[in-house]
């Protein structure tokens, strides 16, 4: 099995379950926040639906300077824009996952105003900051679904809200 068949199987189920989640959004709460210091909502859920598109840098270059960066997108006011963004963009990552054994083993580099902060293999830098990154913040919507009494999707087995 090539590399790539197994990522994008892992993919797809996570891409999935975030979804579930995704679209248990309310839009009358999207300014909530559990804690002063915590996300918005809606900003949490608009991060969630952010994060594949960063896959492009990682899967189609070799390194990304976070010095050059682009501010953080537009902040959605609706599910359905929170939806219809996470939906474009992993539908985009997932394009970009057609590759060979070779491409994922490249090394990938993270810079800092020219700087090597970190070196991995592609796939490696893939996983911990799309998929893992979709992860864990994907459990911290859940916290917040769960604080506004908005039943919880199963995740990976039942829930206490769906058996």
């Amino acid at each position: 099995m090539a590399i790539k068949d197994a990522l994008i199987a892992e993919y797809d189920h996570e891409m999935g379950t975030t979804r579930k989640l995704l679209d248990r959004l309310p839009d009358d709460k999207l300014a909530w926040k559990p804690h002063e210091k915590s996300m918005a909502l809606g900003q949490l859920a608009g991060h969630l639906g952010n994060i594949s598109q960063w896959a492009g840098a990682i899967l189609n270059d070799t390194s990304f300077d976070v010095g050059t960066a682009a501010p953080n997108a537009d902040v959605k006011t609706s599910r359905a824009e929170i939806l219809a963004t996470f939906d474009q963009h992993a539908a985009q990552a997932r394009a970009w996952l057609d590759k060979s054994d070779a491409d994922y083993m490249t090394m990938w580099t993270l810079k800092q105003g020219g700087k090597e902060l970190f070196s991995m293999p592609r796939i490696a830098v893939f996983r911990t900051f799309v998929i893992n990154h979709v992860i864990h913040h994907r459990g911290q919507l859940s916290v917040y679904l769960r604080l506004n009494n908005i039943p919880v999707p199963s995740i990976y087995g039942p829930s206490a809200d769906e058996g």
